[in-house]
């Protein structure tokens, strides 16, 4: 029987030391218990005030006899603890954490605990589109070899509180955002980076800042470990320099010597020069679009050797894509209508976009997370027979779009919408049997609703009783 003893000193270690939990989000709301559980005292932070937090996870404070410390300053209550765990959207580098940092408190999170602490193979992905298409690609072909896997971070269930569960010969694929690899100084055993742009930029310093944490993914790995790099894009091309492991490249539009490509409808795997045929991408593929070719070619490349061509391809094959990504929700009078309410950054919308063959109506707009949209006026009046725009992003696209529409001398309707019934009422009216209906908001949710899931099922819904 396998026993992790990694896990064992790490649990011995935390008996009766103040734990502090910063957010009481996703991954860190089961570490109340765990760590409750334990024997270790235990403080929660979060930002919001006692009445915004909901009543089920007070309930679990009070029951556990946990310290609390709630609202805006919240953190300065931070102090005198062994061991701090941040939510990915509380900066490594605020000044409570420098403090308790220099007077001795250990700062990680839990996906940092679950990279130092797992006893199986850490398969990363990273990138400011296409991560959770690439990591469940990888989850469904070591599923469909037999492996047994994970699926966490910035998706699935919190793995942490599994870890007692894995054993050595186990994989755990995460999907990893900047905000996760911030100030992170471990790297998982293989690396996907599957494209860096602007993004984030509402959080970050920069784009450099933004850039430097997307390298933490690889940075770490020593000479037995692999980077999967996308070819096409300048940022991750130049990555290939720093990696200390093997480099993997994929590539949509060169036909790499050694990489795995996408070429005139097949995926290859290429040897010095030497092509194999992986897949045909044809019908019987479910998720379609150039950007989905190459988040194939990036799980393809990260499985290699691991996994035999044949099941890679039988895997994606009966892959039928994940919600809120490009995702089919209804035919109305020949009208198809399409959810990918993931698409929280330009370069996103440019992707779906690029999808179709017929002329779009799109619904964009949302919170502003400081991004510049000019790269989105050219697709857009290409591709777009009418645009419906709304929230706090509204502004900017329409003015980089009229601005393209005087170079191009040419004309396209644009609506403004109060809120998302308002859009999705507008788009049944000015849709046609040639059009698609495209909601892909090229912005954050943060304006009107919760997360992008939640703005994607209240999309789907409103399409619904059309």
């Amino acid at each position: 029987m396998y026993i992790n003893e990694k896990l064992q000193e790490f649990e011995r270690y935390i008996y009766n030391k103040k734990i502090a939990l910063i957010g009481l989000g996703v991954s860190n709301l089961p570490l109340i218990d765990y760590f409750a559980d334990k024997g270790a005292k235990v403080t929660v932070f979060d930002k919001r005030t006692i009445d915004e937090i909901d009543k089920e996870i007070l309930d679990k404070i009070t029951s556990r006899c946990v310290n609390f410390s709630f609202g805006e300053h919240n953190l300065v209550n931070l102090v005198g603890f062994d061991l701090i765990f941040r939510s990915p959207t509380c900066r490594p580098d605020c000044p409570e954490l420098k403090a308790e940092s220099i007077r001795g408190a250990i700062i990680t999170s839990e996906i940092e605990m679950v990279l130092e602490l797992c006893p199986g193979k850490v398969i990363g992905v990273t990138g400011s589109d296409g991560k959770t298409t690439t990591s469940s690609l990888i989850y469904e072909i070591l599923k469909e070899n037999g492996f047994t896997c994970y699926l966490g971070g910035n998706i699935g269930t919190p793995l942490f509180t599994k870890l007692k569960e894995m054993k050595p010969d186990c994989f755990v694929v995460l999907e990893l955002s900047s905000f996760q690899l911030m100030g992170m100084q471990t790297s998982p055993e293989i690396a996907v980076i599957t494209n860096v742009s602007p993004n984030h930029l509402d959080i970050h310093k920069n784009y450099e800042e933004y850039i430097e944490c997307k390298e933490n993914i690889f940075k770490y790995q020593d000479e037995k470990g692999k980077v999967v790099l996308n070819y096409d894009n300048d940022v991750t091309r130049y990555f290939s320099s720093e990696a200390n492991g093997k480099v993997r490249f994929f590539s949509s539009k060169n036909r790499l010597e050694n990489g795995v490509i996408y070429d005139k409808g097949i995926i290859k795997s290429c040897d010095d020069g030497v092509r194999m045929h992986i897949m045909t991408i044809d019908d019987a593929i479910s998720i379609h679009g150039m950007h989905n070719y190459e988040n194939i070619c990036a799980a393809i490349a990260a499985t290699e050797g691991l996994v035999e061509p044949v099941i890679q391809s039988r895997a994606i094959t009966k892959f039928k894509g994940v919600e809120h990504r490009l995702e089919f929700v209804r035919n109305i009078n020949g009208v198809k209508w399409y959810n990918d309410s993931i698409g929280t950054s330009p370069t996103r919308t440019i992707a779906g976009l690029n999808s179709f063959k017929q002329k779009v109506v799109l619904i964009a707009g949302g919170y502003d997370k400081q991004l510049d949209y000019k790269c989105m006026a050219k697709p857009i009046v290409d591709h777009v027979s009418g645009l419906i725009l709304m929230g706090a992003t509204a502004d900017k696209i329409e003015q980089t779009v009229q601005e393209q529409l005087k170079i191009n001398k040419s004309e396209l309707p644009i609506y403004r919408c109060n809120n998302l019934e308002e859009c999705v009422n507008k788009a049944a009216d000015v849709a046609n049997e040639n059009n698609v209906v495209l909601f892909s908001p090229a912005s954050a949710s943060f304006d009107m609703f919760k997360n992008f899931a939640e703005r994607g099922k209240k999309f789907k819904d409103l399409v619904l009783k059309l």
